[in-house]
C-alpha cells in the first residue's frame, strides 16, 4: 500500500537559529499519530542541525538537490554520500526551480537520481508543465516526456525507491489556479504511464504528490482524490501552523 506523505520544502529560506525554531515547532505540532510520512528539506548548511532536533521523532530529513559524482572538483556541490552522512533519508531531484533557473537538463536528472537510488536512499522526483504547455494542450506529452527521459531511465527494482511529485507550474505564482479534479486527471494518467511501463504493481505502490500551491484551505479536498497521495508543500511549509494543518488534512 502506498504512503500518505507530506514533504516541505524549504528553498532558500531561513537563518540557522530560524531553521532550528520552525523545527522545534514542528515537532511540538506534528501529531506523534500521524499516519502521514512527515519530512521537511531545509537548506544544506541547516540539514544536521535538523536532523539532531528531529531523529528521535517522525519527522524525516530530506535534500533538496545533489551531485551526480561521489567528489571531486565541483565547487559548490554536495555529494549523495555527504547528505547520507548527515541524516537524509530522501533527496528531492528535478524541482521545476532547478529546471528552469539552472538548466537543469533530462539527461542530468536520469544522471542523479541514477545515484540516489544507488546509495538506497529514497528519490523524490519532480516534474510537470509551465503555462504555455498547459494552454497549448501538450501536458500529458510533456509530462511524459520528462519521466520517459530521465526517472524512467531506472530499473524496476530501482524505481522502488522512488516517490513521484507533480508540479503543475502553470498553477504557482501565476494567478491560475489549479482545480482538484486537474490535479486527479493528471495523477491518473502518470499512475497510467507507469503501469505501461513498470507493471500494476508498481503503479499502485508508487506515491504521487501534488506540487501546486498546497495550502490549509484546498489541502483535504486535493488529498481526497484517489490518485494524490500527499503533497509537496513549498511556502505553506514556512509556518508550522499551516504545514500540520496540511499534514493533518488526510
Amino acid at each position: 500500500m502506498r504512503k500518505h506523505i507530506v514533504a516541505g520544502n524549504w528553498k532558500m529560506n531561513k537563518t540557522l537559529e530560524a531553521s532550528k525554531a520552525l523545527t522545534q515547532d514542528l515537532l511540538d505540532k506534528v501529531p506523534t499519530d500521524t499516519e502521514t510520512h512527515v519530512m521537511v528539506a531545509p537548506t544544506f548548511p541547516n540539514l544536521y542541525p535538523t536532523q539532531e532536533l528531529i531523529k528521535d521523532s517522525n519527522i524525516h530529513l530530506a535534500a533538496q538537490n545533489a551531485h551526480f559524482e561521489e567528489s571531486g572538483a565541483f565547487t559548490g556541490e554536495v555529494s549523495v554520500e555527504m547528505l547520507e552522512s548527515v541524516g537524509v533519508t530522501t533527496v528531492i531531484i528535478g524541482h521545476s526551480e532547478r529546471r528552469s533557473i539552472f538548466g537543469e537538463t533530462h539527461e542530468l536528472l536520469a544522471k542523479k537520481s541514477s545515484k540516489v537510488v544507488q546509495a538506497d536512499l529514497q528519490l523524490m522526483f519532480c516534474f510537470g508543465e509551465v503555462l504555455e504547455e498547459r494552454k497549448s494542450g501538450n501536458h500529458f506529452d510533456v509530462v511524459k516526456q520528462q519521466l520517459e527521459e530521465s526517472v524512467f531511465q531506472l530499473s524496476a527494482e530501482e524505481f522502488k525507491q522512488v516517490v513521484l511529485a507533480y508540479e503543475p507550474v502553470w498553477a504557482i505564482g501565476t494567478g491560475e489556479t489549479a482545480s482538484p479534479e486537474q490535479a486527479q486527471e493528471m495523477h491518473a494518467f502518470i499512475r497510467s504511464l507507469l503501469k505501461e511501463k513498470y507493471g500494476e504493481e508498481t503503479a499502485e505502490n508508487t506515491s504521487i504528490l501534488y506540487g501546486g500551491s498546497v495550502k490549509p484551505k484546498n489541502a483535504k479536498e486535493i488529498f481526497s482524490q484517489p490518485d494524490v497521495d500527499g503533497g509537496l508543500i513549498g511556502g505553506a511549509a514556512l509556518k508550522a501552523d499551516d504545514f500540520v494543518s496540511i499534514v493533518t488534512a488526510f
